[in-house]
C-alpha cells in the first residue's frame, strides 16, 4: 500500500477535488463516515455511550462534525467542542458546522481557555475524538490545544484519532513536546509515512485506513515513494512438485570467529527454514569441529585462518572451488573485524559474480569502501543496523534515526545495493529510488542474532529465484511476522532468536494461508 507524505497526501486530495470533480465536501462526508465504521468496529454503541467530539478549526475538525452526525445515528451520545470560534471556519468545515448547528447541536466553542462544560463532560465521557490537528500539523502542541490535550491524555478515557494524533508529525512521526494518546487512529485514503516511525508510532495505537472514495488511478499517479507492506503483497518463491535440492538453491555463509559462532549457525538455519535447499557454512578451521556437532542440516566448509582465529587472506583461494556451486552467498554474521579478515571481505565483494548478502562486520570492513558495491557485477542487499549505517556513512546515528527512509534511499541509489535499513520500523530502499516500511515486529526482535536470522532468509530467499528487492521485502516481513508470533507465545521479554528459527514456518504458513489485513466495508485495519 502506498504511504504518502503530507505534500503527496496534498497533492493526491488536489488532483481529487480539481481534476476529477470530487467535492472536498463529499471526501469530508466519506471520511467521518470512515471513522464512525471504525468506532462501530471497535467500540460497543449499544449502550449509548457518550462521546466528546474535540475539533479544531480545520478540515480535521470539520471531520470531526461528519463523526458527530454519524455517530449519533448510530446510538452515541455526542458533543462537539471547538477550539476557536465558529465565525472564523471557512469552507467544508464551515459547510459541516452548518449542517450540524442546522440539526439541532450545539458546538461548544473554547477560545481562550478549557471550559467548565468541557471538563465535566469529559469526566462522564466514555469515549474522546480527537480532531483537532490531523495530517497538518507541526511543531509543537501550545496554549489552549496543549491544555485540552492534557486534559484529554490524563481522562483515561479511549481516544480515536481522525487521521493522525495532534501532536504527531505525519511525516517523519516527530513529537516535540506532547500528543494525543490514541486507542485507535483512522486515517484517510491511505496511511502517512509518519504513523510508522517513532514515536509517532506508539501514539497510533490501532491503525484503520478509511476509503474516502479516491480512485486508485489519481494515487498511483501521484508519484509516491514510499509504501506500506502488506501481506497479500508478499511474494513467496514457487516450490516445483518434481524439484530437487539444486532447484531451490546452495547458498554459501561466511562467517565465525571465536565466541561468535552461533551467528553463522543461526544464518545457515534461516536459509534452509526459508526453502533453500543447500547451504554451506564457511568457516575458520579451528572451528569447525564444534559446528560439524551442531548442525545436523547444513554442511560445513573449513578455510585457512588467522592467528585469532578468524578466516584469513588465504582463504580466498581455498573457497574458490565452492564459489562455482553456489547460487548465494551470505556474508558478514560473526566474521570479527580482524583487519586481514576485513581484506577478504573486500577481495570476495570484487571477485564474487552471485548475488550477496552483506551484514554485521561485512558491512564494517567495507566503511569507505562502499564505492565497491556499484562495481559489482552481480546484485548486493545490504543489512545494517543504525550504527553500522553511520560507519558506512559517517553521519550520526542520530540522524539516521531521524530520518530513515531518507538515509536508506540515499544510500540504495549512491550504492546500487538494496538497502535494508534494520530497526523500529526497518525500510527496505531500492536503488531505483522505491522504500518500503515493514509494519511487523516488536520489541521482542532486539535481541542477539535476531539479524543473523534476517541475513539467512534473505538468502534463502534469494536462493530460490526471487529479485533482491522482492527477496528483501519478503524477508523482512517473514522476519518482523516470526517475531510477532513468538511474542504472542513468549511475550517480547522472553524472544530470543532462535525461536525466531522454529517460528519462520508459521510465518510462512499465515502468507500461504491468506494472512490478511482486516477488511470491512471500506475500512481496513494495517497495524
Amino acid at each position: 500500500m502506498l504511504c504518502p507524505t503530507v505534500k503527496e497526501m496534498k497533492s493526491i486530495d488536489n488532483r481529487a477535488i480539481t481534476k476529477h470533480g470530487i467535492p472536498g465536501l463529499v471526501l469530508m462526508e466519506n471520511a467521518g463516515r470512515g471513522v464512525v465504521k471504525v468506532i462501530e468496529n471497535c467500540f460497543d454503541l449499544s449502550r449509548s455511550p457518550k462521546v466528546t467530539i474535540v475539533c479544531g478549526s480545520g478540515n480535521n475538525g470539520g471531520d470531526g462534525m461528519v463523526v458527530c452526525r454519524h455517530l449519533q445515528a448510530a446510538g452515541a451520545v455526542p458533543k462537539c467542542f471547538l477550539l476557536g470560534k465558529k465565525k472564523k471556519l471557512r469552507g467544508d468545515a464551515r459547510t459541516n458546522l452548518d449542517i450540524l448547528e442546522s440539526a439541532g447541536f450545539h458546538i461548544v466553542e473554547m477560545e481562550n481557555s478549557v471550559t467548565r462544560e468541557f471538563t465535566e463532560h469529559l469526566q462522564q465521557s466514555d469515549l474522546l475524538v480527537d480532531a483537532i490537528f490531523g495530517t497538518g500539523f507541526e511543531g509543537k502542541l501550545e496554549g489552549l490545544a496543549a491544555r485540552v490535550v492534557e486534559r484529554m491524555c490524563g481522562s483515561g478515557i479511549p481516544i480515536v484519532a481522525v487521521d493522525c494524533p495532534s501532536g504527531v508529525n505525519s511525516d517523519d512521526g516527530r513529537v516535540e513536546n506532547l500528543c494525543v494518546n490514541a486507542t485507535v487512529t483512522v486515517t484517510m485514503c491511505l496511511p502517512k509515512t509518519g504513523l510508522f516511525l517513532y514515536p509517532g508510532r506508539e501514539a497510533v495505537g490501532q491503525l484503520w485506513v478509511a476509503d474516502i472514495g479516491i480512485p486508485e488511478s489519481i494515487t498511483s499517479e501521484a508519484g509516491v515513494v514510499a509504501q506500506v507492506l502488506e501481506s497479500h503483497e508478499i511474494v513467496l518463491p514457487p516450490r516445483e512438485p518434481a524439484g530437487y535440492k539444486t532447484t531451490f538453491g546452495q547458498v554459501a555463509v561466511i562467517s565465525g570467529s571465536t565466541g561468535m559462532t552461533g551467528a553463522g549457525a543461526m544464518a545457515s538455519c534461516a536459509c534452509l527454514r526459508c526453502g533453500a535447499g543447500m547451504v554451506t557454512l564457511c568457516l575458520p578451521e579451528s572451528l569447525n569441529i564444534a559446528l560439524e556437532a551442531k548442525l545436523t542440516a547444513v554442511m560445513t566448509y573449513p578455510l585457512p585462518e588467522t592467528a585469532a582465529k578468524t578466516l584469513s587472506l588465504n582463504a580466498l583461494r581455498a573457497i574458490e572451488p565452492l564459489l562455482r556451486k553456489i547460487d548465494v552467498i551470505a556474508i558478514g554474521p560473526g566474521l570479527s573485524t580482524h583487519p586481514e579478515t576485513a581484506k577478504l571481505v573486500s577481495s570476495l565483494i570484487q571477485k564474487v559474480t552471485v548475488p550477496m548478502v552483506v551484514d554485521a562486520d561485512a558491512i564494517n570492513a567495507m566503511s569507505g569502501r562502499v564505492h565497491l558495491f556499484k562495481k559489482r557485477k552481480a546484485p548486493t542487499v545490504i543489512t545494517p543496523h543504525p550504527g553500522e549505517m553511520a560507519r558506512l556513512t559517517g553521519l550520526p546515528a542520530s540522524e539516521i534515526m531521524e530520518d530513515r527512509l531518507g538515509v536508506a534511499s540515499r544510500f540504495a541509489a549512491e550504492s546500487s545495493a538494496v538497502t535494508v535499513l534494520k530497526g523500529a520500523p526497518t525500510v527496505i530502499a531500492s536503488p531505483d529510488g522505491k522504500v518500503f516500511i515493514n509494519p511487523k515486529g516488536n520489541s521482542g526482535l532486539a535481541t542477539a542474532g535476531s539479524g543473523d536470522v534476517l541475513t539467512g532468509i534473505i538468502a534463502g530467499m534469494l536462493s530460490q529465484g526471487l529479485d533482491p528487492v522482492e527477496a528483501a521485502k519478503t524477508s523482512v516481513y517473514l522476519h518482523g511476522l516470526a517475531g510477532d508470533i513468538v511474542a504472542d507465545q513468549y511475550t517480547e521479554y522472553g524472544v530470543v532468536a532462535t525461536d525466531l528459527l522454529e517460528a519462520i514456518p508459521s510465518a510462512i504458513n499465515s502468507i500461504l494461508n491468506g494472512e490478511r489485513e482486516r477488511l470491512e466495508g471500506g475500512v481496513r485495519r494495517i497495524l
